[in-house]
């Protein structure tokens, strides 16, 4: 399977997640418990970007070919997410300061290190030796490792006082690895390096993988998770709701590795696809917008949700696909000259 459908739903609710929950920031929501801990939809994001960017480095060692190349790999990142940052950057130094600082401390400090760091992650655990089923397990277990280390980083930060440093990406590592150490099993399975287990029987029952994750974000919506608003938590409190949102997150993104019809249905229509395409705006722009707004939740959420959409969409079409698509030309047009360089071309 070299596409996964079902993830354009996951980006689009990801997303709206995301949203609610800083609308909820902003404002006295109802249910503040449940709605504050919507930010598990960074969580997916950040599996989500663990699995498709890991996966193409597993295809490349179970094959025996060269792993992606570091700089259209790091070129195709730029263009796909510093114009829309940028963009909201600037309006949001022009007409709300304050969100600005905001929206560079989570874009800059969370995602970006993790792009930068995986072509030289990527080799490293793909590395050294053929993919058995002995190697594949090892890779296994040290991603799993990964995934322990976020709820540690977060209780250590807090012991010692110094909240700002769970920004950082070892904070997040462990959402990555989820995506990362799924994309290993999926490789694996699909390559017979793995057998079957326990867990393909519960790619057919997404229901009950997405009602334990829905259990564990009620358990993390109690004060167990820590306050509902920007408070320091306890220790305690940050290592607990890291580790309920890591095994949320596997629970949210297993069952679309290998989709039911029903889940494809729901979650890979041609609709999820195309509000997918603007997922990642809509996160963007919604600091803007909401730097801009006054008053309840039920004003603030509609509101922020359709302006965030057009300026997503406005962004996209006039922005980010352009640069995407000049990108892709560029990267064309350089192998094209490169295949019939004098230096390329075989000896006559």
């Amino acid at each position: 399977m070299t596409r996964f459908p079902a993830v354009d739903g996951l980006r689009v609710i990801a997303a709206l997640a995301v949203v609610m929950s800083q609308v909820g920031l902003h404002t006295h929501a109802p249910f503040a418990g449940v709605v504050s801990r919507l930010d598990v939809g960074w969580a997916i994001f950040c599996a989500l970007s663990g699995f498709l960017l890991y996966r193409p480095h597993v295809l490349a060692w179970f094959s025996g070919t060269l792993p992606p190349l570091t700089l259209p790999y790091l070129r195709g990142r730029a263009l796909r997410i510093l114009p829309a940052l940028l963009v909201a950057v600037v309006l949001s130094i022009v007409l709300v300061p304050d969100p600005a600082t905001t929206y560079l401390r989570w874009a800059v400090l969370t995602p970006l290190p993790f792009y930068l760091l995986l072509p030289g992650l990527g080799r490293l655990l793909t590395g050294y030796e053929r993919p058995t089923r002995r190697s594949v397990r090892w890779r296994l277990l040290i991603l799993v490792a990964f995934t322990v280390l976020g709820p540690v980083w977060m209780a250590a930060v807090m012991a010692t006082g110094h909240p700002e440093a769970g920004l950082w990406l070892p904070g997040y590592l462990g959402w990555y690895a989820v995506g990362m150490g799924l994309a290993l099993w999926q490789v694996a399975r699909a390559t017979g390096r793995l057998g079957l287990s326990t867990l393909d029987t519960l790619t057919r029952v997404p229901g009950t993988l997405w009602g334990i994750a829905a259990a564990l974000l009620l358990i993390a919506a109690t004060p167990i998770a820590g306050p509902y608003d920007l408070s320091t938590p306890t220790p305690a409190q940050a290592l607990i709701k890291c580790l309920l949102y890591t095994v949320a997150v596997a629970c949210v993104l297993f069952p679309v590795l290998t989709p039911t019809a029903r889940t494809v249905q729901v979650l890979g229509g041609r609709p999820a696809r195309l509000a997918a395409q603007l997922s990642y705006g809509v996160v963007a722009y919604q600091f803007v917008v909401l730097g801009l707004l006054d008053g309840p939740f039920a004003v603030q959420l509609p509101v922020t949700l359709l302006a965030s959409v057009v300026l997503a969409a406005v962004s996209y079409r006039l922005v980010e696909r352009p640069l995407v698509r000049l990108g892709k030309k560029t990267a064309t047009a350089s192998t094209a000259t490169s295949a019939t360089s004098p230096s390329s071309s075989p000896a006559r």
